[in-house]
């Protein structure tokens, strides 16, 4: 495989992955899953919380593809580094810079603000029905502030 392909391949992975994420979130973690997700809603009484688990599951999918398309570096391998990637991406922006897990991490950046506001609307319901904003990188246009400070 080509360079452009492993690369398109990562990249559309990270972008399915927000996809994929949007609709787990919405029809299974506040579906049949809810008795593990509800912790998140929940106030945290300890760093770690059973929703924390999913994580684990994606990373070890993750590893695994990886490791299975690891000897000729196939499509697998590259898919499994989208997971990866994507698992940075959300940990970085949803556990450190949202609910501030880390409390290192602070920006006045406006596309960071309003995924920060979008989370928050959807934490302000803290039940398993009418919840609003499953994702997490892709925000409503009019939640990001005039200021153009995009970047």
């Amino acid at each position: 495989m080509s360079v452009f392909t492993n690369v398109f391949t990562v990249l559309f992975t990270i972008l399915a992955m927000e996809c994929f994420s949007w609709f787990i979130h919405k029809y299974l973690f506040h579906g049949v899953l809810w008795f593990l997700h509800r912790s998140h809603h929940q106030k945290a009484h300890s760093f770690f919380e059973w929703n924390d688990l999913f994580a684990l599951f994606f990373a070890a999918l993750s590893l695994y593809l990886m490791y299975r398309g690891s000897e000729d570096f196939d499509y697998r391998f590259f898919i499994g580094l989208g997971i990866t990637l994507y698992g940075l991406i959300y940990f970085v922006i949803h556990d450190w810079f949202v609910h501030r897990r880390f409390k290192t991490f602070k920006s006045n950046n406006a596309y960071l603000k309003a995924v920060r506001k979008a989370h928050k609307i959807h934490h302000k319901n803290r039940e398993k029905e009418n919840g609003k904003a499953f994702g997490l990188l892709f925000v409503r246009k009019s939640l990001i502030k005039n200021d153009r400070n995009i970047f």
